[in-house]
């Protein structure tokens, strides 16, 4: 694909959110020029598009996403740390329950950045943009593909806001990173292809968020910077009070099916009191709401195997949500996009494998391969749960076991604690839990005590 590319070729990405700014900064060094199609016109400033639904509710980078994107854009972290995103040190710096246990706030440990999405998104806009091999169009809705079922040889285009007058825009490589709601699999099936067998789990969960600003340094409850609360089968509901630029707080509520967060103002601080533990309904009531609430669904963890034999063209690869996208609840899908930008840049660079779309979409489906096994993983326990995806092998019960009791003492143990959360930050390889001293204290180590109540304060803290 990488040869196919040279000498003058062009490569379409379809969508610019972070997926596809990343894999058209990836594409430019094996393409002549590269268009980012985009049916949002680029904002000025940083702020939500119309595209981007869940660009006003929390987002965080977990670490793993941090450093791939120090590979891709050098320096990039600490623009965002400049702009002010909050960098948050776990468990050190957040109140955090789970499974009817209070987390100790011990080192920091895998830090996240919990700024805006639409600050980051604008960011990495910038710099992408700033490469003159890469163009956009703006205001364009992609609405099929140009090719057959050999080969994708372009993508068919719509101005946004009309029902007629499409345009063809030829390309030698279309990316579909159009997200969650891609159409791409019907796209296929118009040119004869075959669509991808889709794997899901869905929860029911939705969630709704507010804008905030606290009171008073501290505000009379705890020294952190944020609350979390997370769901699990036997609590169904969770909150969390997330720091992000300029001194103010996302609040973020989530429930299942039937029983989801309202999104009138009063309704919704009347249900944060329904969440395990009253510190989250303490920290609303103290503080200044400066935003309308708004909801979101369509949660459910989404695989499509584009990497499994069919009948489906070369030249045609999906990244992104369109690849894989998880339930938000668990904060991997920006991560997961710049790791897919990483495996998408080293599969071309391979000189010692032709990299066939086949091949690249393996990759990219590698890339999201740690992050599906622990949201799905998590969600297949959840009540209610439905989907495609939901039954588990014989070879999936020592392991479940195993990962159990690493749970009992992630609150708890430090050591435990550093390395679980090392991977759940897709920084380090699910086989990292079994290093000896993590085996030792999980096989033979007693569960740790873990406070009664919210811990207030760092461990540490105000001591030396």
């Amino acid at each position: 694909m990488a040869g196919q590319l040279g000498g003058g070729r062009h490569a379409v990405v379809v969508g610019g959110g972070i997926a596809g700014l990343l894999a058209a900064r990836v594409l430019a060094d094996h393409a002549e020029r590269v268009t980012i199609v985009e049916r949002d016109r680029f904002p000025v400033e940083p702020e939500p598009r119309a595209g981007v639904p869940q660009g006003w509710h929390t987002h965080v980078l977990l670490e793993g996403g941090q450093r791939a994107l120090e590979e891709l854009l050098p320096g990039v972290v600490d623009e965002l740390r400049a702009q002010g995103a909050p960098r948050v040190g776990m468990p050190e710096d957040m109140v955090q329950w789970h499974g009817g246990r209070w987390f100790r706030r011990t080192a920091g440990t895998s830090p996240l950045y919990t700024g805006t999405r639409p600050r980051l998104e604008h960011l990495l806009r910038e710099r992408v943009l700033a490469d003159p091999r890469i163009g956009t169009a703006e205001g364009a809705e992609a609405v099929g593909l140009v090719g057959d079922a050999r080969r994708v040889r372009g993508v068919v285009l719509r101005e946004r806001g009309t029902k007629g007058g499409t345009r063809e825009l030829a390309a030698d490589l279309v990316v579909d990173a159009s997200g969650r709601g891609s159409r791409a699999p019907e796209w296929l099936v118009a040119i004869g292809a075959e669509p991808p067998a889709e794997e899901t789990i869905d929860t029911g969960l939705a969630y709704a968020t507010r804008v905030y600003r606290g009171g008073q340094e501290g505000d009379g409850l705890a020294d952190c910077l944020g609350y979390y609360l997370l769901p699990s089968p036997e609590e169904p509901y969770s909150g969390g009070v997330i720091p992000i630029e300029g001194g103010r707080h996302l609040v973020t509520l989530s429930g299942l099916r039937g029983d989801e967060p309202p999104t009138d103002g009063a309704a919704f601080e009347e249900y944060a009191k329904r969440l395990p533990h009253p510190i989250v309904s303490e920290w609303i009531r103290r503080a200044r709401a400066e935003s309308p609430v708004r909801g979101f669904r369509g949660t459910a963890n989404v695989r499509r195997r584009y990497d499994r034999a069919g009948r489906r063209p070369a030249g045609f690869l999906a990244t992104g949500d369109a690849l894989c996208a998880f339930n938000p609840i668990y904060g991997q899908g920006m991560a997961v996009a710049v790791l897919s930008a990483v495996a998408l840049r080293d599969a071309l660079a391979d000189g010692g494998r032709t990299p066939t779309t086949r091949r690249v979409q393996r990759a990219l489906l590698r890339a999201s391969g740690q992050a599906w096994a622990i949201s799905a993983g998590a969600d297949r326990s959840m009540p209610g749960a439905v989907g495609t995806a939901l039954a588990t092998r014989a070879v999936d019960r020592p392991v479940g076991w195993y990962l159990r009791r690493v749970q009992a003492r992630y609150p708890g143990d430090p050591l435990v604690g550093a390395v679980f959360r090392s991977v759940l930050a897709l920084s380090s390889p699910v086989t990292a839990l079994l290093a000896p001293g993590v085996v030792r204290a999980v096989l033979f180590g007693a569960v740790p005590q873990t406070p009664a109540e919210p811990p207030l304060a760092a461990e540490g803290a105000g001591t030396g």
